[in-house]
């Protein structure tokens, strides 16, 4: 089994409304859907979305290094060899983890597929065959956040993130706000994208842990692990590690900084389901939980991260699996999908490969 071809598609799909972080908005989810040929005809599909306001990654940036670099490092090679073929685009070109991580799922299909596994086989096991997902509020007034954070709790989402960052006094009322609409069995969090000051992060994060809140998400720039471990060393909230997050080497100089307590590991962030389970490994290795994150991305890579979170014990975080429910329509993996917006739980495939409809 030797690796001929490698193809590629810009799949397109508009939010149901846009997606707002405090680092911009996205109108529509774009996606770069992969497909990996063998000479005898099997393929796998991989996909990666450039949310260019969080990972400064363009669509055609991201093509370019794909298609004149990655790939081509992986013509002639056998898909299973899944640590060779970081090897090989590792010397092809520096960097680029998003174009490696379309690549690398990918190759999790056809080799799963190959196996007549389903890709979570791949990645040690399955632990729960299904996986919780949150439900991710955008920014919006306090009054719409509040609204749709109600909502999807009242669904059976268990965990519901908000984002913030932008003002810290609306983030603590609308924290407030939230946790008295919700049951208390929900876990709350808030992402604040590297948004709050360092000189008053300690102070914002002990009013929202008085307001209710059970994990805070990057409220530092990703450089300042130092201000990161202060804040979990002040205790009240959970710290999670995003944007300092992005190579099993980070994950290592966290630990060593003791600078989070639970790592969001994003597969198309790290470069693909291979890094993802290094990072995993650091994690659990020093006792910290992992979330398995989203950039967001479509029902390809999606799929990915539900087999990834079904395989770690560790992943004890709610994944953020929302991408497809936040488009009008889910393109790639449609029937995986289906119902989850009305239950907040991903059942993982079992069947061969990652479970799409491609």
């Amino acid at each position: 089994m030797k690796i001929a071809s490698v193809h590629t598609r810009v799949v397109r799909a508009p939010y149901r409304r846009p997606f707002v972080i405090s680092s911009g908005t996205s109108p529509e989810l774009i996606s770069l859907v992969v497909e990996v040929r063998t000479a005898d005809g099997e393929s796998g599909f991989g996909e990666a979305s450039p949310m260019t306001a969080y990972t400064g990654e363009t669509l055609a940036g991201l093509e370019a290094a794909l298609t004149e670099h990655a790939a081509p490092a992986l013509i002639g090679r056998d898909p299973r060899d899944l640590a060779g073929a970081h090897t090989a685009m590792d010397a092809a070109i520096r960097g680029q983890h998003l174009a490696k991580a379309a690549l690398d799922i990918a190759l999790h299909d056809l080799a799963a597929r190959a196996a007549g596994w389903p890709v979570h086989l791949l990645l040690g096991g399955c632990v729960r065959p299904r996986v919780p997902t949150t439900w991710v509020v955008g920014l919006g007034t306090v009054e719409e956040m509040v609204e749709e954070a109600t909502a999807y709790a009242a669904k059976g989402f268990t965990h519901i993130k908000v984002k913030g960052g932008e003002d810290p006094d609306l983030d603590v009322g609308l924290v407030r706000s939230v946790r008295e609409s919700v049951p208390d069995s929900v876990e709350l969090s808030l992402d604040a994208n590297e948004g709050y000051d360092p000189g008053t992060a300690a102070r914002t994060v002990a009013r929202l842990a008085d307001a209710g809140l059970d994990l805070v998400e990057q409220p530092l720039p990703r450089w300042d692990l130092t201000g990161m471990a202060a804040l979990r060393g002040g205790g009240g909230v959970r710290v999670m590690a995003d944007e300092s997050m992005q190579s099993p080497h980070d994950a290592l100089e966290i630990v060593r900084r003791g600078a989070a307590d639970v790592l969001n590991i994003k597969i198309l962030k790290v470069g693909g389901l291979h890094r993802a389970r290094q990072v995993a490994a650091v994690a659990e290795s020093a006792g910290l939980a992992v979330k398995i994150g989203t950039m967001p991305e479509l029902g390809v890579a999606s799929l990915a991260a539900a087999h990834l979170a079904a395989a770690l014990p560790h992943a004890t975080v709610p994944a953020d699996l929302v991408g497809p429910l936040l488009v009008d329509a889910e393109p790639l993996a449609p029937g995986a999908f289906a119902g989850v917006v009305d239950t907040g739980w991903v059942e993982v495939p079992g069947g061969p490969g990652l479970g799409h409809e491609l």
